[in-house]
């Protein structure tokens, strides 16, 4: 029975996630499958890959045909570097120990420029939400700025209306006191 390491759909529309599994060649993408090998989410960034590396490696030294997809993300995982050591542990051109000295030697090379553009990411991310920040700040001290001037045009203007109503009635006052005057020095008439 020819094998074959594909993916099988999951999820909602939009929104799929995929099982890398090992099933049959004639079977359907969504049928049926020999074995679950893992998981992969290409909606995370970077994409996310769960892989059970024993299994995956012990199908491709079967002879499971990947899709394309599937080779990548196993490439990327180390299975066919491993299938390749082992490979020439095999043929003698040196011990398991070996092998397992270069596998681990390129899986922490990996991990490291994983984990280095990783803190590029979030470094990249912290220098933007700073930015954002700082840039937020200065719109905010601008219309705080706007708005005590244009409060202090408002405090200007009222004190204005008041000293001109303070003004018109001390003119009024004046004006009254001018009209009553008169009326006070004027002697009562002879009856």
């Amino acid at each position: 029975m020819a094998t074959k390491l594909r993916l099988q759909r999951k999820g909602r529309k939009g929104y799929a996630y995929y099982h890398i599994v090992a099933a049959d060649v004639n079977a359907p993408r969504d049928g049926k499958f020999i074995e679950k090998v893992g998981t992969y989410n290409p909606n995370t960034d970077p994409a996310t890959v769960s892989l059970n590396f024993e299994a995956a490696l012990k199908w491709v030294m079967n002879g499971a045909q990947p899709t394309d997809t599937v080779r990548n993300i196993l490439s990327d995982e180390g299975v066919y570097l491993k299938k390749h050591l082992l490979g020439g542990v095999k043929k003698g051109a040196f011990d398991e120990a070996e092998a397992e000295k270069r596998f681990n030697a390129w899986k922490e090379k990996k991990d490291a420029a994983k984990n280095a553009l990783k803190d590029k990411f979030a470094d990249a991310a912290k220098a933007a939400a700073k930015k954002r920040q700082e840039e937020e700040e200065a719109k905010n001290k601008a219309k705080a700025a706007e708005l005590a001037k244009k409060r202090q045009e408002a405090a200007e203007a009222l004190a204005a209306a008041a000293a001109e109503a303070a003004a018109e009635a001390a003119t009024a006052e004046t004006a009254q006191d001018a009209e009553a005057a008169p009326a006070e020095n004027e002697t009562p008439a002879a009856e």
